[in-house]
């Protein structure tokens, strides 16, 4: 079975270059943290190229918005972090995204210096749940990623605490030139490909 095939059906319109699928919490509690950098990259990228997320069926802020000459699906699941796949698997198959090098997920990462940005295909998860989430609905970790660094938490009983709660205005000031970066990540990389997005951007932070 095909990658993003199960269920629904296929996309009945011309299939969409890329996938970018921002991951957060919804809620307006959760605005702001670090947890939801991922959401604040996709909604860079709409302000950006005149896109208008709306709610769709697939439990996720949607739209599709041309990038250069690229058809670019922009996505903001509402399922909370720990169930994203339940957002993505859906949403894959109505862009028509056949094979996970057409899905882009957008999202914090603790393993990073705060305000470093990565480009990354597939590889381990960092015991992220949104990644664990949509690797077990999609059955595959090949997918693109970008990487954006929070920081670590003084001790693992903090994580939580460190990831939802309103970020200081330094580490803000951070993350605002990350979301920038990460959003121009996007762009180098419809433009000039994955290698090229990643020996470019990886080398800057």
């Amino acid at each position: 079975m095909a990658f993003g095939s199960r269920g629904n059906g296929p996309r009945r319109g011309t299939p969409a270059d890329l996938l970018v699928v921002g991951l957060g919490n919804p809620g307006k509690e959760y605005a702001g943290t670090r947890h939801n950098v991922g959401f604040d990259v996709i909604d860079l990228l709409a302000r950006r190229h005149q896109g208008r997320l709306k709610a769709g069926k697939e439990r996720a802020l949607v739209d599709e918005v041309r990038i250069g000459g690229s058809r670019v699906g922009l996505a903001e699941p509402t399922t909370y972090m720990n169930l994203s796949g339940e957002s993505v698997a859906p949403l894959v198959r109505r862009f028509g995204i056949e094979d996970p090098s057409g899905l882009l997920i957008v999202h914090d990462e603790l393993d990073l210096p705060t305000g470093v940005v990565r480009v990354k295909v597939g590889g381990g998860l960092a015991g992220h749940n949104g990644l664990r989430s949509i690797k077990a609905h999609l059955h595959t970790d090949e997918f693109l990623r970008i990487r954006i660094g929070v920081g670590k938490p003084a001790s693992k009983e903090q994580g939580a605490d460190h990831v939802l709660k309103r970020v200081g205005k330094a580490d803000r000031e951070q993350l605002d030139i990350a979301v920038e970066l990460a959003a121009d990540a996007v762009e180098l990389l419809l433009a000039k490909g994955v290698d090229a997005a990643m020996n470019e951007i990886n080398a800057r932070s």
